[in-house]
């Protein structure tokens, strides 16, 4: 009889954000592999439960669950695919494995003191609970050894795959640029940083396109433009299809993403698997992401932004960088990184 393992899909609910994506993706790949060696269960919410039409089952998430799990000794396995899972592991008797995409809030240093207390024990406990800790790059790994160092001897780093997306041919997006343009992705967070873009469009006649879920910190993001009197050219066009997102990729002149807190940073492999250079920030996990395929802001001065950008743009054309930035991305697979989960799922029974 193949082992019974319970995967927790409940950010599948807005197809905004990374983890979305992550769960997504790796639960299609999982099934597809899987088929000899285990039976998968999902646990998500109902509108979510047509996602994965060749899962074995789903169990519907419950705010009942957090006092009580009815079907908490029925799999042999559950893995919590993030650290804010609904489901609590203690609430499980089952082999135990967590993924942590991050400790952003290490780094954001925006909560009170008690905020961050209570943040700290949550997710000390869950990995506490768990008998195996996967984080997505060494950064994160090194975050939770530094705090929760009982957790080196079960830790493991299992990077995430990217989709190549494909655009739909002759697809023309919502709003369709009239000249030529850099692209970034993502919330409308400070967490990005997004704002300090507006300074690339000095001396040039670029557009700016930032696309994500918006909220106040676009009125930051307009102030630096006014700065620049390049209002007319920052675009924020909200929520785009993933057709549009291709279509901007495919014909960005740069994709960017100054972010000073990812565990990943999904949109940096995204854009790098249609060749395109990329510009990041030198926090967090960017630079292990990007590797040698990316250039890296080193402060957030316009000037020295200008300077690393315009650097940036003559080397990738003088050098015609585009296979070396595509071949690096490939190395970024959901079928290997399902492999991994997989292979981690039998060593997790076999303990």
């Amino acid at each position: 009889m193949k082992p019974s393992i319970l995967i927790t899909f409940d950010s599948l609910k807005h197809a905004t954000s990374g983890l979305f994506f992550f769960e997504r993706s790796l639960g299609d790949e999982l099934i597809k592999q899987s088929s000899n060696r285990f039976s998968l269960y999902g646990y998500m919410r109902r509108k979510s439960i047509h996602t994965f039409q060749k899962i074995k089952g789903t169990i519907l998430i419950s705010l009942l669950h957090k006092v009580f799990f009815p079907r908490y000794n029925e799999f042999d396995l559950v893995h919590f695919t993030n650290q804010y899972c609904k489901l609590n592991p203690n609430r499980v008797n089952a082999k135990k494995v967590l993924t942590i995409h991050d400790m952003n809030p290490v780094h954001e240093k925006n909560r009170s003191p008690q905020r961050y207390s209570k943040y700290l024990r949550r997710l000390g406990g869950y990995i506490d609970a768990c008998d195996r800790v996967v984080v997505i790059s060494n950064f994160v790994a090194k975050d939770v050894v530094e705090h929760y160092p009982q957790a080196a001897n079960k830790l493991s780093v299992i990077y995430n795959g990217a989709d190549k997306l494909n655009m739909a041919s002759g697809h023309t997006p919502a709003y369709k640029p009239v000249r030529k343009f850099l692209f970034t992705i993502g919330s409308l967070s400070a967490k990005k940083n997004f704002h300090v873009l507006p300074a690339l469009l000095k001396n040039n006649d670029y557009e700016l396109i930032i696309a994500g879920k918006i909220t106040g910190y676009q009125e930051k993001i307009l102030e630096e433009a006014a700065k620049y009197n390049c209002t007319d050219r920052v675009i924020i066009p909200g929520l785009i299809s993933d057709d549009d997102k291709a279509w901007y990729y495919q014909n960005c002149e740069a994709f960017l993403f100054p972010s000073i807190a990812e565990g990943f940073g999904l949109p940096v492999i995204e854009a790098m698997h249609f060749g395109k250079p990329v510009f990041l920030s030198k926090h967090t996990s960017l630079p292990e992401v990007g590797g040698k395929a990316a250039w890296y802001f080193d402060n957030f001065e316009p000037e020295a932004m200008q300077a690393t950008f315009i650097q940036g743009l003559e080397e990738y054309m003088a050098k015609d960088m585009s296979a070396d930035i595509m071949k690096h991305a490939a190395r970024f697979d959901w079928k290997k990184t399902a492999q991994q989960y997989l292979d981690l799922y039998d060593e997790c029974l076999a303990m």
